[in-house]
C-alpha cells in the first residue's frame, strides 16, 4: 500500500500487449498495464478506504454498489477480449501494490499462459433452453345438482367414479403428464447440450437460473456455455433450429469474453477480495 492509501484493482491478464487507449474502469480509473514475464495484468487504482478488507465487506452487501462495479469490470474485460486472448479474474480482486501483481504473474505464469492459449481466437456462446409448454391445470369439478348427484350415485354404485374420485384421478393424470413433460424436456436439453458440444472446443453446464435472474417465467432446463472457433460458429448456431419444438424454447446469447473457460483460483472468496 502506498502513502495515499491506494490499492490496485485487477481486471484480467493478457499476453504482452497494451490496453486500449483511454480505457477506464472502476470509479472511472484509468486502466494501465503491469507487465512481467511476457504477461500483462490490466489494473487501475482504487482507494483502500472503499476497497480495503473491512469497507469492502460492507460494500458487497450493497447490491447497487456491486452492480456498478460489475458493469465497470465487465466493460474493461470486454474491451480487452475484443483485442485478443484475455483471462478475466474474479470481480473485486484488489492488491495493495503492483509488486503483488507482478508476483502473481510470476507464480501463476504457466496457468495463465495455458488459459490464454486455450481461448486464443475463440469466443464464448451461451445457450439457454426453457420448458415451452405449461401443463393445463385440472378442470374444476362442476357443482353437484340433484340430478347429477342421483346419476353419480347410480354410476358409483355401478362401479364408476364418484365426483371426488374423478377429480383425484384427473389430478393424478395431470401430475403424471407434467412429470412426463419435464422428463422429455430434460432429455431434449441433454441431447442439445451434447450436440452443441460437437461443434465446441469446450463446453460446460451452469446451474439453471431462477426466473428472477433469467427474466422469464418458464423453467430453465439448460444453461450451457460453449467455447467455439469462429469457423464453426455458423454450424454451432444451426444446431439450435432442430431443438425448437413443443418441449423447448431455445435462446442463443453472446458472443462473450470467455469467462466460463478462464477460471483460475487466486485464493480469494466468491467475490474476490483484498490480497
Amino acid at each position: 500500500m502506498d502513502a495515499r492509501g491506494q490499492g490496485v484493482y485487477l481486471y484480467a491478464v493478457t499476453p504482452g500487449r497494451e490496453p486500449p487507449r483511454d480505457l477506464r474502469g472502476v470509479l472511472d480509473g484509468v486502466v494501465r498495464p503491469v507487465s512481467h514475464g511476457g504477461l500483462v495484468a490490466h489494473v487501475s487504482d482504487v482507494p483502500l478506504d472503499r476497497f480495503g478488507e473491512e469497507p469492502l465487506r460492507r460494500s458487497l452487501e450493497d447490491l447497487d454498489w456491486v452492480e456498478g462495479v460489475a458493469r465497470a469490470h465487465h466493460r474493461v474485460v470486454e474491451a480487452l477480449a475484443a483485442a485478443g486472448p484475455t483471462a478475466p479474474v474474479r470481480l473485486v480482486t484488489v492488491y495493495t501494490g503492483e509488486e503483488q501483481v507482478r508476483d502473481l504473474l510470476d507464480r501463476r505464469h504457466d496457468d495463465f499462459a495455458a488459459i490464454l492459449s486455450r481461448v486464443a481466437g475463440r469466443r464464448e456462446w451461451g445457450v439457454k433452453a426453457y420448458l415451452r409448454r405449461q401443463t393445463p391445470q385440472p378442470a374444476p369439478v362442476p357443482p353437484a345438482t340433484t340430478t347429477a348427484t342421483a346419476t353419480t350415485t347410480a354410476t358409483a354404485t355401478a362401479g364408476g367414479d364418484s365426483p371426488g374420485m374423478a377429480y383425484l384421478r384427473r389430478k393424478k393424470e395431470n401430475l403424471r403428464g407434467r412429470e412426463d413433460l419435464w422428463r422429455a424436456a430434460a432429455e431434449r436439453a441433454e441431447h442439445l447440450h451434447a450436440e452443441l458440444g460437437r461443434f465446441a472446443v469446450a463446453s460446460l453446464r451452469h446451474r439453471p437460473q431462477d426466473p428472477q435472474l433469467s427474466g422469464r417465467s418458464e423453467a430453465m432446463v439448460l444453461n450451457g456455455a460453449y467455447l467455439v472457433d469462429p469457423a464453426r460458429e455458423e454450424e454451432f448456431a444451426a444446431v439450435l433450429d432442430g431443438f425448437r419444438d413443443r418441449f423447448l424454447d431455445v435462446e442463443l446469447t453472446g458472443p462473450w469474453a470467455p469467462y466460463s473457460f478462464t477460471s483460475i483460483d487466486l485464493g480469494a472468496g466468491r467475490a474476490g477480495g483484498l490480497r
